[in-house]
């Protein structure tokens, strides 16, 4: 009977015990059904994170496209800029082997056929600039036939007018709406090796044009460069308007948000303010710029005046003499290409204007010791080339990443003026070097290279920019 009648309160403890057992039961399996639950979780978040790793890696694009510094214009829109910017250099140089001869058929000099070889002006859009040398390649033909002299000069400005694309193409490879910081060096060396290009197809196919001769007032070997160049302008003209594709425009202030740019405008002018050290940029590298088309133009309107005197070398042997050195510096512009990525700017302007300064002072010494031969001509040709296409590469890279965005109309703007005025006073200059001396006109070069030298070393800390 005890047995049978259990006191309240141990009733209570044993249904308290009971409850207690069930809710240990309970919260055993949801602890388990949890942990089971928040494993599978754990997992097909490690799945889904690896999978948008993997398929942000794959689409390459997308991710490039995340990264302003790295990002590129479509490769037809590139095609059509540093292939027309190789074709730009073809047109300049293709005259350079018989230039000097043609104005002495015509009655000229030689510092006339220099001046014929300058870069002229720019103000025109890109589609006028294709009907600039056209139209000057044509003119440059037909002096001959009309027996004109100055219709050569005539033709050459004609033509300068359309190497405003020299201008456009170094815009269009630093524009910051469409390049990346970290890829204007890579462009800037595409474009020097159109260069490279140029200066070696071009005097080679002008003497070899000259070497046939085609006997002909009108087609012969002295005015079929500008027949030939007008046809293949008319064909890449036509091939622009197919395939480039054009950036959009700047954007225009809209009246709505007048008063928020108001009051924005002294932020924006802080921001564009340009300090000493970046002026100092600027007109060094507006000189570098100046110094590497001076050379390089003085060399191209010199080697065939000069070597006629000193070698009797024809215009077609002249040709091949400058073609040859382009095309021996051909392979390391190409590999500049790939390496402008791992070596700062001010490196390679350093290395290039180091290597083309060695090869003056070679030119120097041989001139002194009288000792000119195919060879020792051909190594200094061959330095110079190489150094100063190399650190013609980096001049507008250099300054474009250390300069606001907003400047790089107006740095491309004064960068081109240089190159005009270095084309024009260094073709003048090749062809007078043998008139005024050999040696002074080496002289004058090693001169403005050293300039050059002192202001470098003066601003190498402020010339620190980013890679690629």
């Amino acid at each position: 009977m005890a047995s049978a009648s259990l006191p309240i309160t141990t009733a209570i403890e044993y249904a308290d015990r009971v409850h207690q057992s069930h809710d240990d039961a309970s919260s055993s399996k949801s602890k388990k059904e949890f942990s089971y639950v928040s494993k599978i979780s754990e997992i097909t978040g490690i799945v889904s994170a690896t999978r948008e790793a993997f398929v942000q890696r794959a689409d390459s694009e997308e991710f490039v496209s995340d990264n302003s510094e790295f990002k590129l214009p479509s490769r037809r829109s590139l095609f059509i800029i540093i292939g027309g910017n190789a074709l730009f250099q073809l047109s300049f140089f293709v005259i350079v082997s018989s230039a000097s001869l043609y104005a002495e058929m015509l009655g000229g000099s030689a510092i006339f056929a220099g001046l014929t070889i300058d870069g002229g002006q720019y103000s025109m859009p890109m589609n006028l600039s294709y009907v600039a040398v056209l139209l000057g390649n044509i003119l440059y033909a037909l002096a001959y036939r009309t027996h004109f002299l100055y219709l050569i000069l005539i033709g050459r400005m004609v033509s300068g007018l359309g190497f405003i694309c020299f201008l456009y193409s170094k815009r269009y490879c630093s524009d910051p709406r469409i390049v990346g910081i970290r890829r204007r060096t890579t462009l800037a060396s595409w474009l020097v090796v159109g260069q490279g290009f140029g200066f070696t197809a071009g005097p080679f196919l002008g003497g070899v044009l000259y070497k046939i001769g085609f006997p002909n007032p009108i087609f012969n070997g002295v005015t079929s460069p500008g027949w030939i160049m007008a046809v293949v302008w008319v064909m890449f003209w036509g091939l622009h308007n197919l395939i480039f594709k054009d950036v959009e425009p700047h954007p225009r202030e809209r009246p709505i948000e007048m008063s928020v740019r108001q009051e924005s405008s002294p932020q924006q002018l802080r921001r564009v303010t340009i300090s000493q050290a970046q002026w100092g940029i600027i007109v060094c590298m507006c000189y570098f710029s100046m110094t590497c088309f001076f050379i390089l133009g003085s060399w191209e309107a010199n080697i065939p005046v000069f070597t006629a005197e000193a070698m009797g070398y024809s215009p077609y042997k002249a040709g091949n003499f400058i073609a040859l050195g382009g095309l021996c510096s051909f392979p390391f512009l190409l590999l500049n290409v790939w390496q402008a990525r791992r070596f700062q700017d001010r490196v390679i302007l350093a290395a290039g204007t180091a290597m083309g300064f060695l090869g003056l002072l070679l030119m120097l010494v041989l001139l002194a010791a009288s000792k000119i031969t195919f060879g020792s001509l051909f190594v200094c040709w061959f330095l110079i080339a190489l150094g100063f296409n190399l650190a013609s590469t980096c001049t507008l890279s250099l300054a474009s990443k250390q300069l606001p965005d907003e400047w790089n109309g107006r740095l491309n703007m004064a960068l081109e003026y240089s190159n005009c005025v270095a084309r024009v006073t260094g073709a003048v200059l090749g062809g007078a070097g043998v008139k005024m001396g050999m040696m002074n006109y080496v002289w004058v070069q090693i001169a403005v290279v050293g300039l050059g030298g002192v202001m470098y070393l003066m601003l190498w800390r402020q010339l620190k920019a980013k890679t690629g």
